[in-house]
This record gives C-alpha cells, structure tokens and sequence, in this order.
C-alpha cells in the first residue's frame, strides 16, 4: 500500500450548479433561463426530464449544508442562478433571489464552510437569450451588471469567486455541437460567443479589482487531455488541437493577451474569422487570482483526415468507461495540470471539477460504489504527481456533492457522492461520501 499524503493546508470541497439542484423554477418570482426552455423542448433531454424539481435544494439547502459539514469539506463550490437575481437578465434585482443566497452563505459560513460562489453556470436568462443570447455582445454588459450586484451584495462574505463555468461548454458545446442548451449548430456563431465569453469574463474581473472587492476570482475551463496514438507529426499536431481548443483558446487570450495562432489558422481554414474589436484582448488580458480546471477524462488519439473539427479521431485502447461511457485516464490529468503549469507559470490552481458517473442504487440503505472510490483514488493520485512535481494546486472539489439533473443526460446519470431518491427527494450518503470524508480528515489515503 502507498500513502498518498496532500500538502497541509489543501482545501477539500464539493460542487454542485444551481440549474442542476435548486428546482423551484417558477418560486420567489426567478425568471425563465434557456435550461428551462432547452429541456422542455421535446427531443432535447433523455426521458423528457427537466429540472423543474431536481434535487429540491431550493427547499432542502439546510439538509445539503448538514451533510456538507458531516462530510467535513473546507468550500462548498455552489453556483448562482442568474434570473433569481436579475429575472429578465437586467432591470430590476430581486429581492427574494438575493435573500435565498443571503441564506445559504449565511449557513455555510455559521458552519465554517468557505463559500465559492460561480457566477454563470450555464442557466442563461432566457430574455437575453430571445435577443441574441452570448452572440449579442450587449450580453456582457449584463453580465458585469450582474456580476457587479453580486459582488456588492456579498462582500465580505463570498470570497472566492468564479465569473464562467466551462465556457468550451457554453460556446462549442451548446451552439456547434448542438447538444446543450441553446441548441445551435452553426461554428462561426459557437467562435464568436467563445470571444464574448472571455470579455465578460474579463471586464467581470477588471471590475472586481475596481470595485476592490475582498477575496479571490478566476474562471474554470473544463480541460481534456489526447495522447498521441504514435510520435508520427501528424497525430502529436491532431491532439494538440483538441487538446489547444479546451486550454490555449480559452487561457492564452486571458492569461498572454492573445489568441493562439495555430488554431486562428485552423479555423480560418474551416472559413470561420474570430471577430475581436480594439481593446478586446486587452479586457481579456486581466489579472486573476486562481484557476479553476475542471477534468473528468482523456483518450488515446491519431490524425484522421476530415475526421471532425480538428481532423482526428480516438483509438479504443480498451479502458474503463464510466456508466456515461467516458474512458478513465487518470494520467491525462496528470499530464493536463503540469502542460497548464508549464505553458502558464505557477498559478494557484484549484480543481473545481473532478469525479465519476456511476449508477449504483440503495441496496438495504447503503450504497455500494465502490468504482467511484477507485475513479477518486487514481485521479488523486495523480492529482499528488502534478503537486510533486511542482505544480501550484490550492484545493479540490469532487463532482458531485448530489446525484443531479445531469444536463442532455436528464437524471438518467448519477455523478453525485450522495444518492438522491428522484421522486421523493431523499438523501442516501453512499461509500465515496465516507472514503472522502476520512480522505478529508486525514488528509492523506492509502492507494
């Protein structure tokens, strides 16, 4: 047995999205977001699920902040829904929207939970949404507005702070893939809202240091990582693409100033032009205090010619797959984390993503998930590698605290390391909760 021991002073924590867990989607006057527009949409989401309901958080918080502290975690990783604030995206701020999160922070803190407050995961007000949605740059300025009521509001009391969750996501995967919400299908419009991302991003955290706000703020990009199939140019190039659309499109512009140029190139190949107007690599190019890197899996890849966006396809080695069907490769957040550390310098860095869809049920009022402990166990391991090998990592916040309305994949994929019963709404800790839990108190594991 190895002992896989973390440096003192890691912070432990857990994550949930608001869209995912709060339900109550028409309470305390919350408006509408392309979430709830996208999933009762017929076609869009396994099952017909919505989150109208998900996990009742709205009304059950109290219960999710006990079993937060019995678990023990340092930061809770929870997101704000923006039309509970501002439920037409601008105009007036609601006031009960507002009293909810005052709530929760409140418990959080009473409990000596750090609260790390994400400023857009995903639910965008569907009203902005009917006026061009992320490719109306008049969206950004909704956003800083949104941002900046925040940061007034919670001073003080929130002080770590993330502006966008996964913009890849936001961009790529919900207006060229087409599988999230809005649902698009078009590359040159999926470039353009990538570019609008990163400037809301970036005039959110100019104006936090303006407003000289009290605490830390980064953004968190979902991260993959692609081997090369062999040492051939043409597969190392294919997987640096893939791998370069995740971290260099969405980090060099914020971290340089600048765009990479290979994939500027590439995608003019593709006859898509990024639109940047004067001074909007400068907006971009602010100061942050913190990364958030969210992984969940790699692959083993070669060059494929028109195979996809990047010309490449991956190679079935033969690996463990999750029940969401996505291959383990914990050397691929290893290898991830020390590229970012190499490519960016020492940024703290804190895993604001990383864990495992398994489908395991109640069996006598346990839960038996087993494979979940040995996901968290190979990816913590190599999550100690990159720290030994001098990479700057801050705190880790496993996906998910709850079984949750699980996106396209409606409730059908459960990622959480507490069991929720869907039609009742009850809490069931399974196994992963209690090997965290130890994990956390001791702060060390044995592999």
């Amino acid at each position: 047995m190895a002992i896989i021991e973390f440096p003192k002073g890691m912070k432990w924590g857990a994550a949930t999205a608001s869209y995912q867990i709060e339900g109550a989607v028409h309470e305390d006057g919350r408006g509408l977001s392309i979430w709830d527009t996208f999933s009762h949409t017929p076609g869009k989401i396994i099952n017909g699920d919505n989150g109208d309901v998900a996990c009742d958080s709205y009304h059950r918080y109290e219960e999710d902040i006990d079993l937060l502290k019995e678990l023990g975690v340092d930061v809770y990783r929870f997101s704000v829904a923006w039309p509970r604030i501002f439920p037409n995206g601008t105009g007036e701020v609601s006031q009960k929207g507002l009293e909810y999160y005052h709530r929760v922070v409140d418990k959080l803190i009473e409990n000596g939970i750090e609260p790390m407050c994400t400023l857009y995961h995903w639910d965008l007000p569907q009203a902005l949404q009917d006026k061009g949605g992320w490719a109306n740059r008049e969206t950004i300025s909704a956003f800083v507005h949104y941002a900046e009521t925040m940061f007034k509001e919670f001073n003080g009391k929130i002080k770590y702070w993330i502006t966008l969750n996964e913009p890849w996501c936001i961009s790529f995967l919900s207006n060229y893939i087409g599988a999230h919400a809005p649902g698009f299908q078009d590359l040159q419009l999926a470039t353009d809202i990538s570019h609008h991302l990163l400037i809301a991003h970036g005039k959110t955290v100019k104006k936090f240091i303006e407003m000289e706000i009290e605490g830390k703020i980064g953004f968190a990009p979902n991260t993959t990582w692609l081997e090369p199939y062999s040492n051939k140019q043409e597969d190392i190039d294919a997987c640096h693409r893939e791998i370069g659309h995740y971290v260099e499109w969405f980090m060099d512009p914020v971290f340089k100033g600048e765009y990479p140029r290979f994939l500027l190139d590439w995608f003019e190949k593709k006859g898509v032009t990024l639109h940047i107007q004067d001074g909007d690599l400068e907006e971009i190019h602010q100061p942050i205090d913190f990364l958030g890197i969210n992984f969940y899996n790699g692959y083993i890849a070669r060059y494929k010619e028109n195979e996809g966006l990047f010309d490449f396809e991956y190679v079935e080695m033969g690996y463990e797959r999750t029940d969401i069907d996505w291959p383990i490769f914990p050397e691929g957040f290893y290898k991830v984390l020390t590229y970012i550390h190499h490519r960016y310098g020492n940024v703290p860095i804190y895993i604001t993503e990383n864990g495992a869809c398994y489908n395991d049920e109640p069996s006598n009022g346990r839960v038996r998930d087993d494979k979940r402990i040995k996901y968290l166990q190979q990816h913590l391991t190599a999550l100690s590698r990159a720290i030994e090998s001098g990479v700057n990592i801050k705190g880790y916040c496993v996906w998910s605290l709850l079984d949750n309305f699980e996106w396209a994949e409606g409730y059908s994929k459960r990622f959480g390391i507490i069991h929720v019963d869907y039609h009742t709404s009850e809490r069931t800790k399974k196994d992963s909760f209690y090997w965290y839990k130890k994990l956390i108190a001791n702060n060390w594991f044995e592999m």
